[in-house]
């Protein structure tokens, strides 16, 4: 097996831009008007991941555990940052509990990864600052799809959940339903990529590291336990928002306001 991976010239690495023409040829038919998007998509992720390669590469030649601190400091802020500017119409206090449970779940589910199933320290970047960007990154997706469904489905529903409370029923029966449903919403995509993966899919993590050289058996040991340390994560994170910041729904006089 040949463990030398090929290197790109920027010449070759260009060329990858020319698959966007077929994208927006596509929305141009559709008469999809979202060319912008795309082309400033494309721009901004190409900038991001160059500067981060760039802050890992000297990360990775000066190992350190500040600098891991940092990175992982830095996920957690803006996976946090990203959950809140979409859904600002929480109340503070369920605001609270949505960072507590992403900066908590993503930490200890990573520490379990890294220093429990591979054994490696902690404050290695090598596997720390990865792995934790998958654990959070797909923590932070999962808790958009739940809040988004949560709020949505609270707000079709108001007219039935006064009717509920006037009829005697308690906030918590009314409100175990929509978290339920909000739950379930955060770990379809996740449940759909692990019965998927194998067989219609090669992920990306376990795809990069057979294009490095990496045994295709170790990394598909990799990949089954990162794909259940991110169902973790995103579970972790979401039914800890939800169903301990859903009692700051319920006022003292037993009536629900989430905003």
């Amino acid at each position: 097996m040949n463990t030398t991976i090929i290197e790109l010239n920027i010449f070759q690495f260009s060329s990858i831009y020319l698959l966007l023409l077929i994208v927006l040829f596509i929305m141009k038919r559709a008469k999809i008007n979202e060319a912008r998007l795309l082309l400033i998509g494309s721009l901004r992720m190409s900038i991001q991941l160059y500067l981060c390669g760039l802050v890992l590469t000297y990360i990775f030649k000066n190992p350190h555990p500040l600098f891991v601190i940092l990175y992982l400091a830095a996920m957690i802020l803006f996976s946090i940052h990203r959950v809140l500017s979409k859904n600002k119409s929480f109340n503070a206090s369920f605001k609270k509990v949505i960072v507590l449970s992403i900066a908590l779940s993503g930490t200890l589910i990573t520490f379990f990864f890294v220093s429990v199933m591979i054994g490696v320290n902690f404050f290695n970047p090598q596997y720390t600052i990865p792995i934790a960007g998958m654990i959070i990154g797909n923590s932070m997706s999962g808790m958009n799809l739940a809040l988004k469904t949560l709020n949505e489905t609270m707000n079709l529903n108001k007219n039935k959940i006064e009717s509920l409370l006037n009829a005697g029923a308690t906030p918590d029966q009314i409100l175990k339903p929509f978290l339920n449903t909000a739950l379930e919403t955060a770990l379809i995509p996740t449940l759909n990529s692990m019965i998927s993966m194998g067989i219609i899919s090669l992920p990306g993590m376990m795809t990069g590291q057979i294009l490095s050289g990496t045994l295709p058996m170790t990394a598909i040991l990799y990949q089954i336990a990162i794909m259940i340390a991110i169902c973790t994560g995103t579970a972790l994170a979401t039914f800890s928002s939800l169903y301990i910041g859903y009692k700051t729904f319920i006022t003292p006089r037993k009536i629900i306001e989430w905003n």
